[in-house]
């Protein structure tokens, strides 16, 4: 029904990028990696439209004639974030860097959080994995009542606290204030982001709450753009936060990959001139920062195995765009995103697939969404559709 569908395999990458050296990811290879290590991904819906076309994968073969066009994208933002690898999606390159904080946050900056957020103190202040340091501080943490503060490779602020030490509404509001007061300036950060918790002594687990306080894009992107032109924006999961809700109609809260996947059945289905944007978070959170390569796997499984209801739930007027945002290599010994290259499918029932080769830059789907909805634009990029 003249839908457009995108969906970001979140941190599923396709092969480092050619300046990976610069953020210490030389050999980063999500895909690449994934499918020496498991000898052969076991995808075969994914096969079929194209994604072992793209190049070569290890036991893993290109079909004759696949059903989607096929590529892949260069990030030519600074960094390998999240933030920045939707805002180039949707037409908004990042050209300066979000600050990173490799040896934790300064001390004036913390100051300045326990007098905004009136917090009697804080725990860690350092680079982590949210798993290993609520294990590490957990029990601190429920003793003292502080939060647990750290960071990674990426211009993030994370809080993490118990559920039943710090509420929910409680962290959400010292993140919102984190965010509107503390991270700012020369020290605005990509994302503070709320990790809660549950459990007791030796068996903390982080819950579905996370909650994301994005800055809003400094421009318009597509989203943008769409709902200008009186067109219908959804958004299904991550996307919300990472773009602050800027530019976006309906906005559809989902906390797995098979919530969003059944959420982007039943739009398809429902709506009608539609852009629908999914981010499918599980590759990145629970596998690639965890180096879990057999869970990684297992989600895609998951993810192929819903593809053929995804393509019974268009129609020929619709279109589907695949790709990530990052790569996130659950083989190497970094728990942080990878600067790689992402796959790119591009669907259409009536257009024959074709090779789209290496695009200079991931806001080429933009263009191709505005193309498709006939909008002109100034947006980063170069359209594909009907390339």
């Amino acid at each position: 029904m003249n839908n457009f569908l995108l969906i970001i395999l979140d941190g599923v990458g396709i092969g480092e990028l050619p300046d990976a050296n610069k953020y210490g990811d030389v050999g980063s290879d999500t895909l690449g990696n994934l499918s020496k290590l498991v000898n052969g991904l076991k995808l075969p819906n994914l096969q079929k439209l194209g994604l072992a076309n793209i190049k070569n994968l290890y036991n893993f073969l290109p079909v004759k004639t696949p059903l989607a066009s096929f590529g892949k994208m260069k990030e030519i933002s600074k960094g390998k974030d999240s933030t920045s690898g939707h805002w180039e999606i949707a037409g908004l390159p990042v050209m300066e860097k979000f600050p990173t904080y490799p040896n934790g946050f300064p001390k004036e900056l913390m100051n300045k959080f326990l007098y905004h957020t009136k917090l009697k103190g804080y725990l860690a202040n350092t680079v982590a994995s949210g798993t290993q340091i609520i294990e590490k501080l957990g029990d601190e943490h429920v003793k003292t009542g502080y939060p647990i503060v750290y960071t990674s490779a990426d211009s993030v602020f994370q809080i993490a606290a118990h559920e039943n030490i710090i509420p929910l509404k409680e962290l959400y509001k010292i993140c919102e204030i984190t965010r509107n007061k503390v991270c700012i300036n020369k020290h605005k950060v990509g994302r503070v982001i709320a990790r809660p918790f549950i459990g007791t002594s030796g068996n903390y687990k982080r819950t579905t709450n996370r909650k994301d306080f994005s800055l809003n894009p400094p421009s318009d992107t597509i989203l943008d753009l769409l709902l200008q032109n009186g067109f219908n924006t959804v958004a299904i999961g991550k996307v919300n936060d990472l773009f602050n809700y800027k530019g976006i109609k309906n906005q559809i809260k989902s906390k797995s990959n098979s919530e969003g996947i059944k959420k982007i059945i039943e739009n398809l289905k429902s709506e009608k001139e539609s852009f629908i944007f999914v981010n499918l978070v599980d590759f990145d959170v629970y596998y690639g920062h965890r180096l879990d390569p057999e869970g990684f796997h297992k989600a895609l499984i998951e993810f192929d195995e819903n593809i053929p209801d995804i393509l019974d739930a268009m129609d020929d007027s619709d279109r589907m765009v695949i790709t990530a945002d990052h790569g996130n290599d659950p083989t190497t010994t970094s728990t942080d995103h990878s600067r790689e290259y992402v796959p790119l499918l591009y669907y259409s029932e009536n257009e024959k697939a074709r090779n789209l080769g290496i695009r200079e830059t991931f806001s080429d789907v933009a263009q191709t969404i505005a193309h498709f909805f006939n909008i002109n634009n100034t947006l980063n990029g170069t359209s594909f559709l009907k390339e």
